[in-house]
């Protein structure tokens, strides 16, 4: 496939449905404008344990409550199409959805 003028666009979320919908919207705006893409690809979850103290005094037996937090990430490429990049900038963003866009 020949080199083209790229949009790199680096999703983060905690809600991996919230964050496939989004994808699946960025993708449908590529295929309706005709813009190039590849993706999305799936890279690898980052998953933060929060281990705590149940008793909140110090007193007792020594008890761990632990918390996770997953953050899932998506890359998709896009061509740098002027009609893509309108649809794009309107697409509504949820709230737990985080955007990187990279121009190269």
């Amino acid at each position: 496939m020949p080199t083209f003028k790229r949009t790199r666009i680096i999703l983060l979320g905690t809600n991996h449905k919230s964050l496939d919908q989004f994808v699946d919207e960025i993708r449908k705006i590529a295929e309706k404008t005709g813009a190039r893409y590849s993706g999305p690809v799936y890279l690898p979850t980052r998953r933060i344990v929060i281990p705590t103290r149940r008793s909140p005094c110090g007193q007792g037996s020594e008890t761990w409550d632990k918390y996770e937090l997953r953050i899932h990430k998506r890359l998709i490429d896009i061509e740098q199409n002027e009609r893509a990049m309108k649809h794009l900038i309107r697409l509504p963003v949820p709230d737990d959805v985080y955007i990187e866009v990279r121009l190269t």
